[in-house]
């Protein structure tokens, strides 16, 4: 039994496919096979069912998949070890991102980290929340920064910042000569959301419960969505309905598309986050991520130190 064969077993399990898992691991398919049968052969039990299209993982092959896992990450805390008297602060750093966080934050994030930490060059990822989470998982990103509500095992997370969310209107709307907008009113509305997949359409339901309701009635057909949120943006603008953006989507020149109206209390918002494996072989360096996003200067955000906003 060695670490490449327990490599082997994990990205299968993962990937559930044989010739993935391979491309994964950078050796052929049959390379890959072979080595998987012997050690099947070597602990006298089926790790995978290859009866159907999809392989799946036999429940005696999990418990041993779980354990592969473990003992992997055990490894790498062996090469944490030497690597001890290093700098963590030089070379890449890989990180993930979600698409509604990733063009607000990249800018600012990266000038900061010049400053902070400027031997470590950020390698970068956007995706969806779950797609980054298997990446992060197989130890092919670092860290990703994501939304709450994220739990996932394995993995722990380091809280960031909060960002509140404000309605976006065309021009002319009623919303106009409000102060403020309530989650009631924009129940009423015609309100374009991001398409399923995207944290943020989440976020926003989770924190307008009516405007939550509303759309389980009305069903998935007659509601209007975009796979962006700059996309969304100009639908407001040319008048196709209303929208709730985040803070970091806003810009000073906004007005010329749009009017921007601030929610009434208690104001919805999402929670931002940074999520790593535990044990992660790189602490300070994660400490570094955390630490440029904190000082970034990204507008219009409270900040999380320690816990404590400030």
């Amino acid at each position: 039994m060695t670490l490449t064969e327990l490599r082997y077993i994990v990205a299968v399990a993962q990937e559930k496919h044989f010739g993935r898992a391979a491309q994964r691991c950078y050796v052929s398919q049959p390379t890959l096979s072979i080595a998987i049968k012997k050690l099947e052969e070597e602990l006298g039990l089926t790790l995978f069912d290859r009866s159907s299209n999809e392989i799946i993982t036999t429940e005696s092959g999990q418990r041993i998949v779980d354990q592969a896992q473990r003992v992997l990450e055990e490894a790498d805390r062996i090469k944490l070890m030497a690597n001890k008297g290093k700098n963590e602060l030089e070379g890449i750093f890989k990180l993930g991102l979600i698409f509604t966080i990733a063009p607000y934050l990249l800018p600012k994030l990266i000038l900061s980290l010049r400053n902070l930490a400027p031997e470590m060059c950020l390698q970068l990822d956007e995706s969806y929340t779950s797609v980054l989470t298997d990446s992060l998982k197989r130890g092919e990103l670092d860290a990703i920064v994501v939304a709450d509500p994220f739990h996932e095992t394995g993995l722990e997370t380091i809280p960031l910042y909060d960002e509140p969310f404000f309605v976006i209107v065309p021009k002319g709307h009623d919303f106009e000569h409000f102060d403020e907008v309530t989650t009631q009113q924009l129940s009423d509305e015609r309100v374009l959301l991001l398409t399923e997949g995207n944290c943020m359409r989440d976020n926003v339901l989770d924190s307008c419960q009516e405007l939550a309701s509303r759309q389980n009635i009305l069903g998935l057909a007659n509601s209007i969505q975009g796979s962006s949120i700059n996309t969304i943006r100009h639908m407001v603008a040319s008048g196709l309905g209303i929208s709730v953006m985040p803070a970091t989507a806003l810009t000073e020149n906004d007005h010329l598309l749009f009017s921007i109206i601030p929610f009434a209390k208690p104001i919805p918002n999402r929670r931002i986050v940074l999520a790593s494996r535990r044990n992660f072989a790189r602490p300070k360096a994660l400490q570094m991520i955390k630490n440029a996003i904190l000082s970034s200067q990204l507008a219009g955000v409270q900040f999380i130190s320690n816990g404590n906003q400030f």
